[in-house]
């Protein structure tokens, strides 16, 4: 009569699993302590400081709901929210539809790894430094945009001095430099869409519209949620290019909410109050990522 002894091939798999789990905490606990202490503290305690009265200088005086109380009577408050959803929509809109726009083309008319290079590139330069780039060419003076414009008989355009200009400028800056990445993550989705989807398609003699309308776009949703979702959160967040070109000018017409926010507390030193709208900012933010989600299904997909 023979023992049947525990297979070596499993405590060979605990083992290996031990090591796999301890690789993987040496490098989630450094990631961890950054999270900690970057991210969450600071949250806490801004979370602390939008119920009190803090201005550097002085100790942090508890006021309770005072700060979001002055918040609702706050008409900068109110415009730099109006300002702000004003740049989102014209920034999400245009570089939503521009960077579809290039995946399609670059699927259907090069392999070309160059071509998406140079669609990336502008994405690599600093924010601050395409900024201060287009600043200066559409400077009202001596910008080459404005000389081009007076060449071709044209009046020359404050981009930067006019208040129905100035918004308009801010998002197209920041679409010129976000629309190749965009357009790479679109591009990465149209890949995972079975070719034999679109080879059923022809055969039924769809158009290339058809074909765009029926079956690329209902297939590319949960891609675009997330491309949405990442987009519409760095929108809320615009403050460089703001910071380096009109300093929340002409007459508050680019005071963003972020701007606002930065405004408040290293202006103003009004620490507690800027703490609160940035608490408001993070709830916008949270509901607005979750409509999205949910208006646009993200967790469901077309395909069968």
């Amino acid at each position: 009569m023979s023992t049947v002894s525990p297979p070596a091939p499993a405590v060979k798999r605990r083992f290996r699993m031990g090591n796999e789990a301890r690789s993987a905490l040496v490098f989630l606990v450094p990631a961890g302590i950054g999270l900690v202490l970057f991210y969450l503290v600071p949250a806490l305690r801004g979370l602390y400081y939008s119920f009190t009265s803090y201005e550097v200088l002085t100790p942090p005086e508890w006021v309770g709901l005072d700060n979001y109380q002055r918040l609702i009577d706050d008409p900068l408050f109110w415009n730099a929210l109006k300002v702000t959803l004003y740049y989102v929509l014209l920034n999400i809109g245009f570089q939503t539809v521009l960077a579809i726009g290039i995946a399609v083309l670059m699927q259907r008319l090069t392999n070309s790894t160059f071509l998406r290079g140079v669609a990336l590139m502008p994405y690599f330069i600093a924010n601050v430094v395409v900024a201060l780039v287009w600043y200066f060419m559409m400077d009202y003076q001596i910008g080459i945009v404005n000389v081009l414009f007076e060449a071709i008989g044209l009046d020359r355009v404050a981009f930067f001095g006019e208040s129905a200009w100035a918004i308009p400028t801010v998002a197209f800056i920041n679409v010129w430099r976000h629309m190749g990445y965009t357009a790479l993550l679109v591009f990465a989705g149209l890949q995972t869409i079975n070719k034999s989807v679109y080879e059923a398609a022809d055969i039924d003699g769809a158009g290339e519209g058809r074909k765009f309308f029926n079956i690329t776009l209902p297939l590319l949703r949960p891609v675009l949620a997330m491309v949405l979702v990442v987009t519409v959160i760095g929108s809320f967040q615009i403050f460089d290019t703001i910071s380096v070109t009109t300093q929340g000018g002409p007459v508050n017409a680019t005071r963003v909410i972020n701007y606002y926010i930065w405004d408040l507390a290293f202006g103003q030193l009004d620490f507690g109050y800027a703490s609160a709208v940035a608490i408001v900012l993070f709830v916008i933010l949270m509901l607005v990522s979750l409509v999205q989600m949910k208006l646009m299904r993200a967790d469901e997909s077309d395909e069968l």
